[in-house]
């Protein structure tokens, strides 16, 4: 890479880069010789006009059956889905709901997204493809509950529709769909299929330098040690949930009203500043990270965001091939797409729900009967006593240290804290302290109070703390008499804090509060106290289907201890951390773990007489292909008896140093008797040999040894017998114990098939050969 030193960086050699006159690129190009070109550039440059329309709509229509409009279908599934949520009641409440909804989703032009929406979840549940409970403030929609989008009652748990889809703001709903890992790809290509392949794309994501690649990256091209910038990378404070603080936040003091988590990292990167202060070649290594911050780096597909267009790509947007599939990818990213008007979903590969299918298979297979994981209790005391004790590794969403502390400080035992918890560890009410005085006044460690008394019907369930967004439009409502669709724009408003937006809605809010019959100075002081809430509230809807998910995966690990683990770690196989965290709870946990084996292991972890059988895919450099040579193999011809017979059957691509040498030590053949270091001295000779016999066998050349075939003579003939002596002596001491000294002549076996008596024999010829 080149120093900001080096004397010819960023420079050309000739003296032709310049941008040409007409007259010098027509005597360059001659008519003669090149005929139009020149004309043809000016008629390129004529034609090239791009006028981007952002007032439109371009969603794709979703093709209704006969006599049906887009709106008609729609409401047609959904009344058929309320009755099957509710028992076939779709009046009173529910029914006044999904007008409402309904009516909205007409009037801004909706219907064929939901639609779209609820196809591609239809085709993952037929294909039973598990998808999860809903995420994103889509779960406050009693539509989306009833076509089987989400999967939590909007009215049991008080999620509002207008947090979600607000006629006030003209946005593209946003619904957000997580799948079982393994089958993302599959939905995709559904998709395409359904839409055309030329219609649907991934959308790209461009990922930015943090502050500890700018100061590492000025560093570098400053020529200075890279241990220069470690160190000053290294002072940089820890990042907090996922976020880390900007080099802006470190240096700049910051305001009164700021979160207290700004706070702590300014505190903490008192290091920082006192490095660039008091070394002299720290200054402009810092002053230049801080211009870098923030600069795009490189541009990668998005995890979830995909694009289905009611035309072709190629006429709306950009695209290119990216990745090693070659996926289609749209060169704006995200935000572009939606302001175009372009449907984006989010179709996530989520591997808790691989997790938890998994876990539902090897029940179905050891008790014949498959769990309904979307019907089980929400109330299983055996589920809440687990939680209390805050056993939650693997559990998702509550596994963190930190988070584990806060269970045991909060002890939930009841669904609704559940969803606070998803809530509460986020960096703003945790900045605010609302996570530790929200477990205090649960369980009367500190009093119940609230900002204002008006407040008390709505921040009853959660001790008094304004800790979902959807609670600043409830006081709203139910107080200011604001519309659900202005209390949602109430609720950006001080999510934002500007000033001037601010003023506004104080006024308006106070106004609202007059109408009502109460007087002005209770409006301000209500308003007063709701705004130093709101910026900080987290979605409910979101942090309930979460919950949900926390809840399902807390009920497997307690009612299916050992299928549960297992599917956690064939889950993380590849992540050998994570995989060692995992086996370390199975042995918290009183389950036994075998070691891999060929005659046991399958590819993933599986469960054999409530013990944990280690998956031979999660062996390094042992892929699932190679597996599944083994096991076809295996059940072709029956168990392994040794190690040359598990040569002589497997298919050849297996027996591969890499992979045979990763399964030895990993004790994929301790079963079979073999020693684990003796086996590792001898496999490549044996390998070796037995794939020329299987090659010349193919050719239909046969040993006059039989079945055996790899003697004493051959070893001989392949061996240096002086280099290999050591070799053979240690072998011998590995597999009995003894030395050449005592080894016994015996005439006649093979390496394996002869056993000790063998390898006595192949020292002795080994010896009297050599001398």
């Amino acid at each position: 890479a080149s120093v900001i030193d080096e004397p010819d960086r960023l420079k050309f050699e000739g003296s032709e880069y310049y941008l040409k006159p007409a007259r010098e690129m027509r005597a360059l190009f001659p008519h003669e010789e090149f005929p139009g070109a020149c004309d043809n550039t000016l008629w390129i440059a004529e034609r090239a006009q791009v006028e981007l329309d952002f007032d439109r709509l371009l969603l794709p229509h979703f093709p209704v059956p006969g006599g049906h409009t887009a709106i008609s279908y729609l409401r047609r599934l959904v009344i058929e889905g309320a009755r099957e949520r509710y028992g076939g009641d779709t009046g009173g409440s529910v029914g006044e709901r999904i007008e409402h909804e309904l009516r909205i989703i007409e009037d801004m032009g909706f219907p064929d997204y939901f639609l779209i929406v609820w196809d591609l979840i239809r085709y993952a549940k037929k294909r039973r493809i598990r998808t999860g409970p809903g995420r994103g403030s889509a779960a406050g929609s009693i539509v989306s509950y009833s076509l089987g989008i989400t999967d939590l009652d909007p009215l049991q748990y008080g999620l509002i529709f207008e947090r979600f889809l607000n006629p006030g703001r003209r946005e593209m709903p946003d619904i957000d769909m997580d799948f079982d890992e393994r089958y993302r790809a599959e939905v995709i290509r559904y998709a395409a299929d359904r839409y055309g392949s030329d219609h649907v794309a991934q959308i790209v994501t461009f990922s930015t330098i943090k502050g500890k690649q700018a100061i590492r990256d000025s560093a570098r091209v400053r020529g200075l040690p890279y241990s220069l910038g470690d160190r000053l990378a290294k002072l940089m404070p820890p990042a907090v949930l996922g976020r880390e603080a900007s080099l802006d936040i470190c240096f700049e003091t910051p305001a009164e009203d700021a979160a207290q988590v700004v706070k702590d990292w300014h505190t903490n990167a008192a290091g920082l500043r006192d490095a660039y202060h008091t070394e002299e070649e720290v200054r402009p290594v810092l002053d230049s990270a801080r211009d870098l911050e923030g600069l795009r780096r490189q541009d990668s597909i998005h995890a979830a965001a995909v694009v289905i267009s009611p035309e072709p790509l190629t006429d709306l947007v950009p695209v290119q091939r990216k990745g090693e599939d070659a996926e289609v990818v749209t060169q704006f990213e995200m935000h572009a797409i939606e302001e175009l008007g372009l449907l984006k979903v989010d179709i996530l590969g989520l591997r808790t729900l691989s997790t938890i299918e998994r876990t539902l298979e090897l029940v179905e297979s050891k008790t014949g009967r498959r769990l309904d994981i979307d019907q089980i209790d929400l109330e299983d005391r055996a589920t809440y006593e687990m939680l209390c004790r805050a056993d939650t590794i693997g559990v998702f969403q509550l596994e963190g240290t930190a988070m584990r502390s806060l269970i045991r400080s909060l002890g939930p035992d009841r669904f609704e804290d559940m969803i606070a918890l998803v809530a509460l560890y986020r960096p703003g009410p945790m900045s605010n302290d609302w996570h530790n005085a929200y477990a205090d006044r649960k369980n009367r460690r500190q009093a119940v109070d609230y900002p204002h008394p008006a407040t008390e019907g709505v921040l009853g369930e959660t001790y008094g703390l304004m800790i979902y967004q959807e609670q600043v439009m409830q006081i709203a409502r139910d107080i200011a008499g604001y519309t659900m669709a202005d209390a949602d724009a109430l609720r950006k408003a001080m999510g934002k804090k500007i000033t001037a937006i601010m003023k506004r809605e104080r006024e308006k809010f106070i106004s609202g509060v007059v109408a009502g019959g109460e007087s002005a100075g209770f409006g301000g002081e209500l308003f007063d106290s709701i705004e130093g809430f709101a910026g900080y509230g987290f979605n409910k809807s979101h942090s309930a289907a979460y919950g949900l998910l926390a809840y399902q995966t807390a009920y497997l690990k307690v009612h299916f201890p050992a299928e549960f683990m297992a599917a956690l770690l064939t889950s993380v196989r590849r992540d050998k951390d994570k995989t060692a965290i995992y086996l370390n709870e199975c042995r918290t946990m009183g389950i036994e773990v075998l070691p891999p084996s060929v005659n046991m292991s399958e590819s993933d972890f599986t469960v054999q007489d409530a013990k944990i059988v280690f998956g031979l895919s999660a062996v390094r450099n042992v892929g699932s292909g190679m597996v599944d040579k083994i096991t076809e193999a295996r059940k072709g011809g029956g168990r392994f008896a040794d190690f040359q017979d598990f040569a002589d059957r497997v298919d050849t691509s297996v027996l591969k140093k890499r992979i045979v040498s990763s399964l030895i030590k990993a004790g994929a053949f301790d079963q079979l008797g073999h020693p684990r270091q003796g086996l590792f001295l001898a496999y490549e000779l044996l390998i070796e040999r037995t794939i020329g016999r299987r090659r010349q066998e193919d050719r239909g050349q046969f040993s006059l040894f039989g079945e055996d075939g790899f003697t004493f003579a051959d070893f001989i003939d392949i061996i240096n017998p002086l280099q290999h002596i050591p070799v053979l002596s240690t072998l011998y001491r590995h597999l009995t114990g003894d030395t050449i000294d005592a080894a016994p002549r015996v005439l006649g076996g093979t390496l394996f098939g002869g056993a000790i008596g063998a390898v006595a024999s192949l020292i002795n010829v080994f010896v009297e050969e050599s001398t």
